[in-house]
């Protein structure tokens, strides 16, 4: 039996594997179709959850006839039953996006989205949360059998991390979707043949005789079950609420790229299954299993103080500078070091916890697989609303450190409920053992009071994140510092110059290259076309693009598309010097929205499209870049429509730099790269492509900034060191056709590998920026029918593109 046993562990470690195998790629996919607001992926979550806890439940309480299987083979129907619907929604999520946009603006409904999300994944989720409870029945009722079950929980657990891993550092870098898909579907079909080989040699039911073992017999729990059940509800919620915050705050420290949310969840599920082994072994061996599960409440209340210490004080005081780094796997290892010295601790006591729930609700002649599967859904209960309130609630309202107060308290009030003492019937009347409850409450309200020692989250990790040991000295006068729903931001004075900070770096700022690019980009976007009226702004950031657009009298109408509300609430206004206070002008709409969701979803065209610089290595922008969205971009643009896109070159590598230009080329074959320089020397450069090629008349636009109306559309260009639109445009340096040659083994950005947030995530702390913009500028000859004007003007353009070939 005990060698049949450890052969189920095995199986459940495949489980896991698989699971979160799964959970990588649906976690990607499903946020194309819903947008990846912190609103979407609450209900992302709340529905993968949701259905776990259902599946539990069902299982447990499930009727007689589901037994006419024997217990593992109806965990191999389990397993099927989630490979098949895994590859079901590999084949039918591509086709959501094209239901948003054929329901239109109403799918921006938080009901839609939660309806499509739990069609999506509550089935595969409830499947998942029915495999424990499932196999619990072939599990005798005794501190082994409990025991048993934690370590089936903790093998399911390490079966995760090497999901997560094998997901986010291999199969998604390496491949795409359709083959993590596949690799899931394998492990699925594999585990579900060696159950029903396995039920051959292990009994239907758990035997009889262990449940009346006077030693081994789970022991009752003492005033009932229901501090149980909530404690560990706690246990859950307080998890997934720190996992929220631990992201949050770990993702300024690393940087928030793919590989920082893989290795995030892999240390968390290793310590949960670290965790759980210990749990399962303490299950057996303590006397009073829910004594032993308050302690570990205690014990995480004082992780968790480590936790909001090592992220706020210590880890941000290392001298470590990732731009050092020689390779991105010496980063990984000094980013893996930080993750586990920081949640390690708390992460192994959530893992315990479970088992020792499961000990301590258990009791004499209730079978396993309802204690199980209460248990787990339970926790799975605590969970969702963790996960929820932290990410749409306590952040923005609070902040982290008030919410990491909240979840110290929460802790111990848990603990509370499991050491102190409940009441009991003597003789009609309620009595209590003050003896006892005395120590008990001044223990908690100790507990309590350390929740003030959380310290606040450091202005400088808000605004330079990973790079925040180069800045332990003064940072500037801080303006502004906000947590909000999806991001952290702040705003800084240094001299004269401000700085806009989002996901840890500075994102847009006043100093002369900075406000170049971001004009630039309005600016081109407005001028080439003819009429443009209508005209979006992904992204709002500090307001310069979307004040440049504003400023063109040609514009009736423009849309920000913004998925941060602080963002053109609080930065914005504290840039209207630099953005002709863009918040405040009435011909400009904020739409807050994930961006590919919006433009998935409005049925308007626009004259122009422009984006506001954002990093591709920040994950989820790299959705933004793919071929399908500028493929759906250049369906929302009305003839002659114009579209810019920002490439960085600083803290990029050459093949990140080519996946952007060469999946924008395919969208749009005329593409035109306008570079913005310091001194002579690669910085960034502007994409620009049209919904029908054509040449750029440059006459034209020199005759429109002629008219007076246009006076700040020039006073914006003069600023910036353009005194016309011929010195703008002479700012181009390489063409389509003529970057053939370097892009012909670029990697393109598809929805099913999102290759650039992989390539753009191992390639942040590099400064290749001058190597690249050599190989774009060697790209050599005059674009000759990319503009039109008058022979003397074009001659001028040639002279200025040629002196700086």
């Amino acid at each position: 039996m005990t060698s049949a046993l450890l052969f189920l562990s095995l199986l459940f470690a495949g489980s896991g594997c698989a699971a979160l195998v799964y959970e990588v790629v649906w976690f990607q996919l499903l946020p194309l179709a819903l947008g990846s607001s912190a609103v979407s992926m609450a209900v992302l979550l709340g529905a993968y959850m949701g259905g776990m806890c259902v599946g539990s439940v069902w299982m447990a309480y499930r009727p007689e006839r589901t037994w006419r299987l024997h217990p593992l083979r109806v965990y191999a129907v389990l397993e099927l039953a989630i490979g098949a619907w895994a590859l079901f929604l590999l084949a039918a999520l591509p086709a959501a996006s094209g239901l948003s946009a054929a329901l239109g603006t109403a799918t921006r409904g938080l009901a839609f989205r939660g309806l499509f999300a739990g069609l999506c994944l509550l089935p595969p989720a409830a499947f998942m949360g029915a495999t424990l409870p499932a196999v619990a029945r072939s599990v005798e009722a005794s501190r082994r059998g409990v025991s048993w079950l934690g370590c089936l929980y903790a093998a399911n657990t390490a079966g995760g991390v090497g999901g997560a891993v094998l997901a986010g550092y291999f199969l998604l870098r390496a491949h795409d979707v359709t083959f993590a898909t596949w690799v899931g579907v394998v492990l699925n079909v594999l585990v579900a043949t060696a159950a029903w080989a396995l039920s051959t040699r292990m009994p239907a039911a758990a035997p009889t005789h262990a449940r009346s073992d006077p030693e081994e017999a789970a022991a009752p729990s003492a005033g009932g079950s229901w501090p149980v059940y909530a404690a560990i509800g706690i246990s859950g919620a307080t998890a997934l609420g720190a996992e929220v915050i631990f992201t949050r705050l770990l993702s300024l420290l690393l940087g928030p790229t793919v590989y920082t949310f893989s290795l995030i969840v892999a240390v968390l599920l290793a310590g949960i299954g670290v965790g759980s082994f210990a749990g399962a072994a303490l299950a057996r061996a303590a006397t009073n299993p829910r004594t032993t599960f308050g302690a570990c409440q205690c014990l995480l209340v004082l992780a968790l103080l480590w936790a909001a210490h090592a992220l706020a004080v210590s880890l941000p005081s290392w001298p470590i500078m990732p731009s050092l780094s020689q390779t991105p796997a010496a980063e990984l290892e000094v980013d893996l070091v930080r993750c586990v010295w920081a949640v390690f601790p708390a992460a192994c006591l959530w893992g315990a916890s479970f088992p020792l729930a499961l000990a301590s609700a258990a009791r004499e002649g209730l079978a396993l697989d309802r204690v199980s599967g209460g248990i787990y859904a339970a926790n799975t209960v605590g969970a969702i609303l963790g996960a929820t309130l932290a990410s749409l609630v306590l952040i923005p309202a609070l902040g982290t450190q008030a919410s990491q107060r909240v979840l110290v308290a929460a802790t111990a009030f848990g603990a509370a409920l499991l050491l102190v003492p409940v009441p009991a019937a003597r003789g009609g009347a309620l009595t209590y053992p003050w003896k006892r409850v005395a120590p008990s409450i001044a223990a908690l309200a100790l507990l309590r009071w350390v929740t003030f020692l959380v310290p606040a989250t450091p202005a400088a990790l808000v605004a330079y994140g990973h790079d925040v040991a180069l800045h332990q000295g003064p940072i500037g006068e801080v303006l502004y510092v906000g947590e909000g729903m999806n991001s952290s931001m702040a705003v800084t004075r240094i001299g004269t110059v401000l700085n806009y900070h989002n996901a840890g770096k500075i994102q847009a700022s006043s100093m002369p290259a900075d406000m170049r690019l971001e004009r630039m980009l309005g600016h081109l976007a407005t001028l080439v076309p003819e009429h443009p009226s209508e005209v979006l702004v992904i992204g709002c950031g500090a307001g310069v693009t979307a004040g440049a657009v504003s400023v063109d009298p040609a514009v009736v109408h423009e849309t920000i598309a913004e998925i941060e509300t602080l963002v053109p609430k609080e930065v914005a206004p504290r840039f209207s010097s630099q953005n002709f206070e863009v918040a405040s002008n009435p011909k400009v709409h904020v739409e807050i929205d994930d961006a590919r969701h919006f433009v998935t979803t409005t049925r308007q065209t626009f004259d122009a499209v422009t984006s506001d610089p954002f990093d591709p290595w920040v994950k989820g922008a790299a959705a933004l870049y793919t071929a399908e969205f500028f493929e759906l971009v250049k369906r929302r643009l009305a003839p002659g429509g114009v579209v810019t896109v920002f490439v960085q070159l600083y803290e990029s590598g050459e093949d990140a730099v080519k996946s952007e230009i060469a999946t924008f080329a395919q969208a749009f074959p005329d593409t035109m790269v306008f570079a913005n320089t310091i001194r002579g020397q690669g910085y960034d450069v502007v994409l620009l492509g049209r919904a029908e090629p054509a040449p750029i008349d440059i006459d034209g636009i020199e005759q429109r900034l002629a008219r007076p109306e246009y006076a700040r559309v020039r006073e914006s260009l003069r600023e910036v060191g353009f005194e016309s639109a011929t010195q703008l445009f002479s700012t181009f340096t390489a063409g389509g056709e003529e970057l053939a040659p370097w892009l012909a083994d670029a990697q393109i950005n598809r929805d099913r590998n999102l290759r650039l947030e992989y390539l753009a995530g191992f390639a942040m702390s590099l400064h290749e920026e001058g190597a690249i913009y050599r190989h774009i500028r060697e790209s050599k000859g005059y674009p000759t029918r990319a503009f039109l004007g008058s022979a003397a003007r074009l001659a001028a353009l040639r002279s200025a593109i040629d002196a700086v070939r």
